[in-house]
This record gives C-alpha cells, structure tokens and sequence, in this order.
C-alpha cells in the first residue's frame, strides 16, 4: 500500500464520504424483506441495546480486508468466501464452528497448493442468521403464517409462537455471532490454523473419503516445502503458523445493520461493526431501496450479487452508487446466473464493466442459480450444475479478458447429503439420510474439496491475465 493510500485511511478529513447519508437515511427508502414487529416499542428497545454493545470486528481488520480484495482483482490473491446458508443458534457450538473452519482450511490449502496465490479466507458465519424469502407467508394445511426469516427473526417450527418475530433475537444474534468469532480467532491464535500441522483439519467422518488420498499428499507436498525452507532459513517461519480469517453476511436485516454502524477514533466515516464484508442480495438490489442506500455509507468493502435479468446499465448504476470513487476493493461482484443461463448473461456484464474502467473484483458463487425443487418437495442442487457454472465463469472471464478473482460457496463441515452428486455421486434417495439445512441445500466436505481441485485444474489450464505488478 503506498504512502498515500496510507494517509487517507487515517486522515481526518473524509475523502469520499457519502453525501446527504446518515446510517438511519435508509428509513427513507423502500426496505423490502423486513420482517414486520408487532411491538414497535420492543424494537426500538432492543436497538438501543445493540447500539451499547462491543462491536464485533475492528476498523483496521476492515480496512485490511479491503486491501486484500483489491489484491484479488489484480490477480495477486484469490478470494474463498464460504460457510453455512444461513447459521442457526443451535450451531453455536465448538464442534459445528471447528469443522466449518476446517473445511475453508482445507480448501485454502489446496488453492494455495495450486493457484501458487495467497488466499483470502471470508467465512459466512459469525452472523448469518437472516435470510430473504420468495414469500412473506407460508401455508400449510389450510393454516398459514409467517414464513420462517432466519434464527434472528423467528423460529423455524410452524407454529405461531415460533413465527412471531421477536426483536430479542436481534439480540441473542448478536450474542451467537460474538461467540463464533471469539471462538475462531482463538482457535487460529492458538495455532489451529498452523501449517505445520494440517492434521488439526481433519474431520473423523471422511476418514474413508475418495478425495483423501490427493489432499493427503498436497499435504505432505507443502509440509516437504516448509521444512526445507525452514533447513535454509535455520529457524521455524513463524509466518505459517497463523492465517487471517475475515467473517462476512449478508446486510438484510437493516435495523439490526444500522445499530452496528459506529465511528471510530482515527478513522473518518461510518463502519459495519459486526462484519468485515457484508454483501447485497439480488432480492434487495434495488438502486433506489433502502439496502444500496445504507451500504454506500458504510467504509466495508462491500458485495453485490448480480443474477440473470439485471440489465448491463442497471449493474453500472448500482456500482455508481455503492462504489462513486471507483475505490480497488471497495466492491465485489458475486455473479449468481445458473449454468443455464451463464453463457448467454454473464458476457455482457463483465464487457459493460470493463469497458467503464470500473475496479471491482468478480467472484463466481455457483450455488444460487442452480437450485431446484424435486416432486417431494425438497430443496437441492446438482453438483454438475454448480461445476458447469464454475467452469463456464473461468472460460467466460477468459474470453472477456477480465479475471475471475473469487468463489463463493455454500457449505458445510458436517456429513451432510443436501446437494446431489459429487464424489460419493448422491442420489435423490441420499437425501433424506442426512438432510439438516432448514433453509438451502450446502455442499458437504467432500463436495467442498472437489471444488477447490476444480478450481485448481481450471484455472492452471484457462490463459489468466498476469498479475497487476
């Protein structure tokens, strides 16, 4: 980072702060996916007691972040953003947090191992717990009620004590995210996250699994190389022993995302206290709602996703609003088109883009395009899908002369059978073994670690742009 950049992270004078916006101007706008509260005077209660609360995450781990992401969009890194649909606060536990960081570890690994790049590690955890709905209601035999918004809205048992949104989950919300977080950067303090001893990652359950034998000898590749660097340097390089991990979610719930917004000493503006990298959703998008006018306030770097049907011009203005500076790093595009569709939208995206000179960084998230409902009612994904749009993204991007710096990915660290294919190659009949996901289908480890491979092969055969020296 050079001098300059340097001096206006901490000067000050703002340099490019957003004009007529406050981290309540949003109530001005039209804020769809809203749960509504029957006692207003309990939400504002529980506002203010989020407002008291620590925050979650520093401006400087913010401010790094987006230096990294601006690294990616130069092709001097590589983002992996992945975790949980949506989090629940039974998760909240040592096991379930543990695995979900063992397997982005793994994943990194093998990226790193590779793409021969540096990876920047965004977990979603730490505070997904809301989630946007096609639907404000649900029915089900001839009753129906509100539908289910996440663990920090409501409850996802059809009743209507459960459904009933309660402002003192935004609390509880908190609470569970402050955990999470605590507990992940002990563990990477600790060491857990130490490439000297990638055994740490290991998940009891795939002791068996198809993929062990070549993670097992990426593993001991890198633990060849860092011994004899070590040999050479004559002292253990501390510098593997601990990896930065940054926690992301999406900023839908907004009065939970304005009591969070702080200033703070030695840094002009306003910042997302509860994440490092929040994104917008497609169902919130809207270039004059409520969600883009509180996110162009906020200092975060900032992701946007952008499916099939937004319209090259409306894509421009939306990066306009969220991004007016044209800031490296400031925005991530996490495009989401579905592999049908991939090939006949995803071009004109990244030619309007790149033709304006904006600086963003494209990631690929696979999974949200290619969902589907089967006869019984339940909700999964092909692995063939989410492979053909990761691999149609890489080929696009190449064609296009942009680059593809990213991935996000939902997943899991638990033996679950959500999404069908992949290595043990499920079948609809697979799904009711181990089906957990209240919410999306996620892909399980294995499913996890044949992406990253993928990646890995489809990236070294695809021509790259070189890096930005």
């Amino acid at each position: 980072m050079s001098n300059a950049m340097r001096a206006n992270e901490t000067t000050s004078t703002p340099v490019n702060v957003a004009k007529d916006w406050a981290p309540t101007s949003w109530k001005n706008k039209t804020a769809v996916q809203q749960p509504v509260y029957a006692d207003a005077a309990a939400l504002d209660r529980a506002v203010a007691e989020l407002r008291e609360l620590p925050p979650l995450v520093t401006s400087w781990e913010v401010l790094a972040l987006k230096h990294k992401l601006a690294d990616a969009a130069e092709g001097r890194c590589f983002l992996l953003q992945g975790g949980d649909c949506a989090e629940s606060f039974s998760d909240c536990n040592s096991p379930l947090i543990s695995n979900r960081l063992k397997v982005l570890l793994q994943m990194s690994l093998v990226l790193v191992h590779g793409l021969k790049l540096p990876v920047v590690r965004v977990g979603r955890f730490a505070g997904q717990y809301a989630k946007p709905r096609s639907a404000d209601t649900e029915t089900r035999d001839g009753v129906t009620l509100p539908c289910y918004r996440g663990d920090i809205v409501n409850a996802p048992e059809f009743s209507a004590g459960a459904r009933e949104p309660d402002p003192q989950r935004l609390i509880e919300a908190h609470s569970k995210s402050a955990l999470t977080m605590n507990f992940v950067r002990a563990l990477i303090d600790g060491g857990f996250a130490d490439l000297h001893h990638p055994e740490y990652w290991d998940l009891a359950w795939v002791e068996h699994s198809p993929l062990q034998g070549e993670y097992r000898r990426m593993v001991e590749s890198i633990g060849d190389s860092v011994r004899f660097m070590e040999t050479l340097a004559g002292v253990p390089l501390s510098t593997f022993g601990k990896v930065d991990f940054y926690t992301s979610h999406e900023a839908l719930l907004l009065n939970y995302e304005q009591a969070v917004t702080r200033q703070v000493p030695r840094n002009w503006g306003w910042f997302n206290l509860s994440t490092h990298f929040p994104w917008i959703g497609m169902r919130t998008a809207q270039l004059d709602g409520a969600h883009v006018e509180y996110c162009r306030g906020i200092r975060n770097p900032m992701g946007l996703k952008v499916g099939p049907g937004v319209k090259p011009d409306q894509l421009l203005r939306t990066i306009d609003a969220l991004d007016p500076e044209n800031e490296p790093g400031r925005l991530t595009l996490i495009t989401r088109m579905g592999a049908a569709k991939i090939e006949a939208e995803l071009p004109q995206h990244l030619n309007a883009v790149k033709a304006e000179g904006k600086r963003v960084l494209w990631c690929s998230d696979p999974m949200h395009g290619n969902g589907e409902t089967l006869a019984n009612g339940v909700k999964t994904r092909r692995f063939e899908n989410i492979r053909a749009e990761l691999d149609f993204a890489f080929d696009i991007h190449a064609a296009c002369g942009t680059r593809l710096g990213g991935v996000h990915l939902e997943l899991t660290g638990e033996n679950v059978t959500e999404c069908l294919g992949g290595a043990r190659d499920l079948t609809e009949a697979d799904l009711a073994r181990a089906y957990k996901s209240t919410v999306d289908p996620r892909l399980n480890y294995e499913q996890s670690l044949e992406i990253a491979m993928l990646i890995v092969r489809k990236r070294g055969g695809v021509a790259q742009l070189p890096p930005t020296p």
